[in-house]
């Protein structure tokens, strides 16, 4: 089995700035942005969260040698601004910047709520948190409240999805089992917007929401396209469990007929008969094992 390379070292390090190397020059009215200002004022307040992406510039350069600087452009210039001497840095075991950032993956919404939570866990208050962070303190209310009403199960299913904010307000109008229903819904759809969440709520029955009745449907909707939805999605979502039910097993006979077909085509006998006699049926089945293994391999869409 083939041993994966770790993108990182296991630990960090503090560098002196100085011996940090950008790799790209900022431009002059950057220290105006916004997004530079929340940074600016997330470091004055609470230091730096994500370390800086480091590569040695040259091999065995060792702590006193000069490092490139690969993620942090911005956290540097504050840094330099504030007046920092040092900064905590994560080594990476790669030169390339792009592979630090294909490597990495933003932080989810529920994964910014359970940081606030932790947050304030520790003392901070929901003032301080936004004072850090540059953005309006009812904005840290909101994610501090964002999953209340969610059921503990729809939260394990989309704790590392990008879903929209608005997504959680409107599962919130439904009962748990219809939660559950419309996260497994939106996963297979790969659609986590509130507009997807609208419409699943628009096809909920009365009985599943929590206030027991319909919300007011959108404009120019009426009642028989409303119903003719409700029968859409209730047979999508039987289509998509029968699925879910069945595809451990079928990928497992894909997986043995795979294997099979594999060593059939290894042997050259084999492979040179079906290529003159068969050939059609010989690169259809090349191109099964090939899309077989490709799934294989896929990892799963975040």
């Amino acid at each position: 089995m083939t041993q994966v390379q770790n993108a990182f070292e296991g630990t960090t390090i503090t560098l002196p700035v100085e011996r940090i190397l950008p790799t790209r020059a900022l431009s002059k009215d950057i220290r105006y942005s916004p997004k530079y200002r929340t940074i600016l004022a997330s470091i004055r307040e609470v230091g730096i969260i994500e370390p800086l992406a480091v590569h040695p510039e040259s091999a065995g350069a060792g702590k006193n040698g000069y490092y490139i600087l690969l993620d942090g452009h911005l956290r540097l210039e504050a840094l330099k601004d504030l007046g920092a001497a040092e900064a905590v840095c994560l080594v990476s075991t790669d030169d390339e910047g792009f592979t630090y950032n294909r490597r990495i993956n933003r932080l989810s919404p529920i994964q910014e709520h359970v940081m606030i939570l932790r947050a304030i866990e520790k003392g901070l208050s929901p003032e301080r948190i936004a004072q850090s962070l540059n953005v309006n303190v009812d904005r840290i209310r909101e994610r501090q409240q964002l999953l209340n009403g969610i059921a503990p199960e729809v939260v394990e299913m989309l704790k590392n999805r990008m879903v929209s904010q608005g997504v959680f307000a409107l599962l919130r109008k439904m009962k748990p089992m219809r939660q559950i229903v419309a996260a497994e819904m939106m996963i297979s759809a790969g659609r986590f917007t509130a507009s997807y969440a609208r419409m699943l709520l628009a096809t909920t029955r009365p009985d599943q929401l929590v206030e027991g009745r319909k919300p007011k449907p959108a404009s120019g909707v009426t009642p028989e396209d409303i119903a003719r939805m409700e029968r859409e999605m209730e047979k999508l979502y039987q289509d998509y469990k029968l699925v879910e039910d069945t595809l451990g097993e079928t990928m497992l006979v894909l997986v043995v007929a795979k294997g099979f077909m594999t060593k059939l085509f290894s042997n050259a006998a084999i492979a040179d008969y079906l290529d003159k006699h068969h050939a059609d049926i010989a690169k259809e089945l090349r191109r099964v094992i090939d899309a077989v293994a490709s799934d294989i391999r896929a990892p799963e869409r975040e």
